[in-house]
């Protein structure tokens, strides 16, 4: 009679280790499909890089030692030096397991604005596949769907950030801001007014440098203080998109952003060039402008719309409020372009500005809905106060310094071949 646990003891041994590693396994144990499939699982680096610590009272956004803990101004770049090690680490990490393609850097030009390869480099071979060359990376957005206009802004919060923010507020109107992370440091006011309209945050990097030009430590640089910004001052949202200044993408950054950080490359299909307005002298005109969108709003829609939009300057939000009536006119459905792309979650941990923030969010970015796996609300946000005194914002502590390991219990669960088992066994002893 005295038998019985000691069958029984290895099979429920058994069952809890296979639970534990359902809940708890590695990444590099699930085969990646890059980039059709991102998995995020809490030992993943995207989590461990942005993990917040309950225990740290963390600067208010605005105030001087928020604003210390990051990069110094533009047009210096971040010191690859400064970089934290965790991050150096996910990136080599990717480097080792042959997920970041060795191919070269493009360098400026003084021409057309476009960067160079070097000689006998083509950016539309597949080994490249360079966006601002138009190649189209699978994986990377383009375009939206049929019938739908997704609506973003690079490059705020700047000049036009005040007027954009009352037309959205009066017009109940969500969009998607690509922020530069210099620029939510220099203008904090402006970032707190667009986050709590429910605006969605997204990833523009540090300085808007061609990025094909910058090594890959750079490149880490670039979106990872930004990120970092963003979600300590976002009650711990971890961004979810980026897109690169100028459009300029390759393999080789498109694969850092996606295999480092989880972010996914949103590109567009449409641009009205109105960050060129201000330019002395301007490289169009709003009439121009005027143009070009009724043309786009009232042509087919397949397929939907991603045009490029800036909050630079008020003459580049004008040219949008003009526009957006056409818009509604034409019956378009209108959406915040992370929301659309994001197919409901604009965070990789958050599906919106004022959702709760996911301790863990395991995302299959190719069917775009989450699988089945344990995921805890660690909390509900509160929207940052207008003088700037978030409820719960960060100044910059090292990303994982202080990071505490996941405390969630695994869950114990036997499958059905032990639940048989034991039954099988039970049988046989009565």
């Amino acid at each position: 009679m005295h038998i019985l646990p000691l069958l029984i003891l290895p099979l429920l041994s058994t069952a809890s280790v296979l639970q534990h590693r359902y809940d708890h396994d590695h990444s590099h144990n699930v085969k990646r499909n890059l980039p059709s499939t991102w998995y995020h699982h809490p030992s993943h680096p995207v989590h461990s890089l942005f993990r917040r610590d309950e225990n740290i009272t963390y600067a208010p956004v605005g105030s001087t030692e928020w604003a210390a803990g990051y990069p110094p101004d533009p047009p210096a770049l971040p010191d690859v030096k400064t970089i934290p090690a965790e991050w150096l680490a996910a990136l080599n990490d990717a480097i080792a397991r042959k997920a970041i393609p060795d191919i070269p850097l493009s360098k400026n030009t003084t021409d057309d604005g476009n960067p160079v390869y070097p000689t006998g480099v083509d950016p539309n071979s597949p080994e490249i596949c360079s966006s601002t060359y138009q190649c189209r990376i699978p994986g990377d957005v383009w375009d939206a769907p049929a019938g739908f206009l997704g609506l973003s802004f690079d490059d705020g919060p700047e000049a036009g950030s005040g007027k954009l923010i009352e037309f959205l507020k009066t017009n109940n109107q969500q969009v998607t801001h690509f922020m530069i992370g210099s620029n939510i440091r220099d203008n904090p006011d402006a970032f707190i007014q667009e986050f709590n309209l429910g605006n969605d945050i997204a990833v523009h990097t540090w300085t808007h440098p061609h990025m094909t030009t910058q090594s890959n430590e750079q490149v880490v640089a670039e979106l990872g203080w930004t990120m970092q910004i963003i979600h300590n001052s976002t009650n711990g949202r971890v961004p979810k998109f980026w897109r690169p200044p100028y459009g300029d993408s390759d393999k080789r950054v498109t694969a850092i952003a996606k295999e480092v950080f989880g972010l996914t490359t949103i590109i567009w299909n449409q641009d009205t060039d109105d960050w060129s307005l201000t330019d002395s002298p301007p490289g169009t005109t709003a009439a121009k402008i005027n143009s070009s969108m009724h043309q786009w709003l009232t042509g087919p829609k397949t397929p939907g719309l991603i045009i490029l939009e800036h909050e630079l300057s008020n003459q580049s939000v004008a040219t949008f409020m003009s526009a957006y009536p056409v818009m509604q006119q034409q019956n378009w459905n209108i959406m915040s372009l992370a929301q659309l792309i994001g197919q409901n979650a604009s965070y990789q941990n958050a599906d919106n500005s004022t959702s709760p923030v996911n301790d863990v969010n395991i995302i299959n970015a190719k069917s775009g809905s989450p699988p089945s796996a344990p995921s805890s609300t660690s909390s509900t946000p509160t929207n940052l106060q207008a003088s700037g005194q978030p409820s719960v914002v960060s100044s910059n502590p090292s990303p994982t310094s202080s990071t505490k390991p996941n405390s969630a219990s695994p869950r114990w669960v036997m499958g059905p071949t032990a639940i048989l088992s034991v039954a099988v066994i039970f049988m046989l002893w009565r």
